[in-house]
């Protein structure tokens, strides 16, 4: 188990960012001598070392990662005292009938049941932080706030500010509570609800000359189910029409079609 984790390590440390890459170095002298071994296994056989780890691993590999990430920064001089996380989710297609497989959200295969996984990178290094798999169907509140808590835990401990970004399908009041709790300032992208519409449509737009928005606005607002009232605030960008293409027919009103008919 030892020489498989390394020689991916040794991967990742040399630039490869895919199994598929170790073909390319597979009897390297300084890798092979590093791992004690002739040549490097393929592709697949790291797959399969991978599927065999139970779940449990997973938190251990993490533990590490955090040890490495400590001494790593330390040696490198990277003393960030302020850093920026991002949190997404992102599909994952399967093929057959796989456990907890979903038909849910899959942009480039609609129909087709998927896993969605939960990550977090930091956003000055690309590190990735923290993850976890999930079925195809969106997380819940309570499994967002789970994997937001592991992921400030992850964290070395000279961060002293933390900043947070995340897209709407983190829009909910597990999130909120989750990052408040650690002193994160943070932003999250809302769902556009009939509620907060008319939010929108009685706030006050003023003009936005750090933006490249058309105007901005800022309330306070609390969604159904949120335990208190939180600050929003919104961009508005003035659509553009189209220019008609110049090979393109001429489209008639219907009133000058109908009158052409009568006539």
């Amino acid at each position: 188990m030892y020489q498989f984790v390394l020689a991916m390590v040794l991967g990742a440390y040399v630039g490869f960012s895919r199994l598929y890459h170790f073909r390319f170095v597979a009897r390297e002298p300084m890798l092979t001598g590093v791992l004690q071994v002739l040549r490097l296994p393929p592709q697949c056989t790291f797959w399969r070392f991978l599927a065999s780890l139970h779940l449990g691993i997973a938190k251990q590999l993490l533990t590490v990662q955090r040890h490495m990430r400590e001494r790593v920064w330390q040696a490198a001089h990277v003393g960030l005292r302020a850093v920026t996380l991002d949190t997404d989710t992102t599909v994952h297609t399967l093929l057959g009938h796989q456990m907890g497989g979903r038909k849910s959200y899959n942009p480039k295969n609609k129909g087709k049941k998927s896993y969605q996984p939960i990550l977090t990178f930091l956003a000055e290094t690309r590190e990735y932080v923290g993850g976890e798999l999930h079925n195809g169907n969106r997380p819940t509140g309570p499994e967002i706030a789970r994997h937001l808590q592991s992921v400030f835990q992850a964290l070395p401990a000279d961060v002293e500010t933390i900043f947070a970004r995340a897209d709407s399908g983190f829009y909910c009041w597990d999130a909120v509570s989750a990052h408040q709790g650690q002193g994160v300032q943070f932003i999250i992208s809302a769902r556009k609800t009939a509620r907060l519409v008319e939010e929108l449509k009685a706030a006050v737009w003023r003009p936005s000359p750090r933006r490249d928005a058309d105007g901005q606005c800022e309330f306070s607002y609390q969604p159904d189910g949120w335990e208190k009232a939180c600050r929003f605030m919104a961009l508005r960008y003035k659509k553009k029409s189209k220019p008609a293409a110049a090979d393109e027919p001429e489209q008639y009103q219907l009133e000058r079609i109908l009158r052409a008919e009568a006539n």
